[in-house]
């Protein structure tokens, strides 16, 4: 190869311009080492087609920036090799599935026994952050009920109540607003409780913890009207297409949505999304625990049902609406950031002991790219959602940046290039976790 080389290869996604650098040797970063013990061989791309440089990986290729590099595996003295995975192929191992259970206990704000097992290992940072941020919902007394107790049996009880109160005032409020047909006499509300079995059977998540079927007992209340007021011998086909038409509009599915809906409008269920699903009126927790819903402060009066009516005016709803943390993972266009640059000095102090870090380096290193970017198209379907070039992969807990994964998108393969992370989770947490991601 000459001085200079380029190519139009690539589908007309623009042309590469390479320069050779020839062999170089240089201190090597990964053993420290003070003589020229790093053997390479060199390419300055000041452009790069995604074509190529998938080309150039394949055969053992890699860059920092725009520098491109070739390892003399037989002469440098740290070989470094590519690890290639089919992701059709990708199975997560035992310990992956293992830190992937982990993360989602920390997101959900869990403990277990694996978590208080790593309470014996002081250097885990992301124990620590575990165990600043969790919290229990409080009680009167101060200590926690274990439950199936009684105690915690009667507060279910009461909650249930709480439910069906909730929904009878839903029902009273459609009824007098004209949404449903007069009937005789309402249903009353009847809430259940949502076991493991059924959730495994219904296909749903852990956050549906409450379920109502008053629906379908609304639906066959106005059914059993209209059959009662219409005379059999006056039903003519015009009257039976007239009460098709009216069925519809009062088909538990529509009945259980219109009930969602007004007891959403009303304030809802502290701790509680309300949903209306095939007709049956769902209550998804949105709170981490599930163990204590129902606050102490509940003040009853009792009434003539044997259920007590609940005045929830001084709830504290503090401990019911405390979210899970949410995990969001953003794909970028490599550009500087601020806030990647703190956590990436950050990184490198702490983790590979550098002792001076610049913006200039950082962005020679990790932003700086020569491959052209592609962006998306309807016409060519190599391409992928997000384009073809390179990325930042930000993951963020909570809208706050704690890791960041630099990442080239190629025709026939993700490349990673680097992740750095804030040490307020431990290492191969967020290494396992991203790995698995891609």
């Amino acid at each position: 190869m000459g001085d200079g080389a380029s190519s139009s290869r690539g589908k007309g996604r623009g042309e590469t311009w390479v320069i050779d650098q020839g062999r170089v040797r240089s201190p090597c970063g990964y053993c420290k080492s003070n003589t020229n013990s790093s053997f390479s061989h060199g390419l300055w791309a000041n452009r790069l087609t995604a074509d190529d440089y998938q080309e150039l990986l394949d055969r053992g290729w890699r860059r920092s920036g725009c520098y491109l590099y070739k390892p003399e595996m037989e002469r440098t003295c740290c070989p470094s090799y590519t690890i290639r995975l089919k992701a059709s192929d990708f199975v997560p191992s035992k310990e992956q599935a293992r830190v992937q259970k982990r993360m989602q206990r920390f997101l959900d704000d869990v403990k277990d026994e694996d978590s208080k097992d790593e309470m014996n290992h002081p250097n885990s940072s992301m124990n620590q952050a575990t165990n600043a941020s969790s919290s229990k919902l409080s009680t009167s007394s101060g200590k926690q009920s274990p439950p199936g107790t009684c105690e915690n049996l009667c507060k279910d009880g009461e909650f249930l109540c709480y439910l069906a109160d909730k929904i009878d005032s839903a029902i009273n409020a459609c009824f007098g607003a004209g949404e449903f047909p007069s009937v005789p006499q309402l249903p009353k509300a009847v809430v259940k409780k949502v076991n493991r079995q059924m959730k495994n059977k219904i296909m749903e998540t852990d956050d549906l913890l409450y379920t109502s079927s008053i629906s379908f007992q609304i639906s066959a209340a106005i059914r059993k009207s209209w059959q009662m007021d219409e005379k059999p011998a006056k039903l003519g086909s015009s009257l039976q297409e007239n009460q098709s038409e009216k069925s519809s509009d009062v088909s538990p599915k529509v009945i259980a949505e219109k009930l969602a809906e007004s007891m959403e409008q009303d304030g809802g269920v502290p701790g509680f999304l309300t949903k209306a699903c095939n007709g049956h009126l769902n209550f998804y927790s949105t709170v981490n625990t599930t163990s204590k819903l129902v606050p102490e402060d509940i003040h009853t009066q009792t009434s003539k049902g044997g259920c007590s009516k609940r005045s929830f005016s001084s709830i504290n709803t503090d401990s019911l609406t405390r979210k899970r943390r949410k995990l969001e993972i953003r794909m970028k266009a490599s550009s500087f950031d601020p806030e990647e640059f703190a956590l990436y000095r950050k990184y490198q102090i702490r983790v590979h002991n550098d002792e001076i870090v610049t913006e200039n380096s950082y962005i020679r290193f990790l932003v700086d790219t020569p491959i052209i970017f592609v962006p998306p198209s309807s016409l060519d379907d190599t391409v992928p959602p997000c384009g073809l070039g390179s990325f930042h992969q930000q993951y963020l807990i909570d809208g706050k940046l704690v890791a960041v994964g630099v990442v080239d998108i190629l025709p026939r393969c993700l490349s990673s290039k680097y992740l750095f992370w804030t040490l307020m989770l431990v290492s191969y947490l967020l290494e396992s976790i991203q790995f698995c991601k891609k």
